[in-house]
């Protein structure tokens, strides 16, 4: 699969899982849900600090 294609998946994904997860957090004030910060960030800024971890993602390091 093209990195490009699956950047445009997961980058949107990212966001709004953080979005959800914070607006969670925010609703029933169990604060283990603004770890939902982490997914946000990462999808703002395109990294995805599993795959730079593990180093097995193909869009780390990606320049196509």
């Amino acid at each position: 699969m093209d990195a490009k294609k699956v950047s445009k998946i997961c980058r949107p994904f990212r966001i709004i899982l953080g979005i959800i997860l914070i607006a969670i957090g925010f609703y029933t004030g169990n604060a283990w849900f603004y770890l939902g910060i982490i997914p946000l960030i990462a999808g703002i800024i395109n990294f995805c600090p599993l795959c730079g971890i593990t180093k097995q993602c193909n869009l780390v390091g990606s320049k196509e």
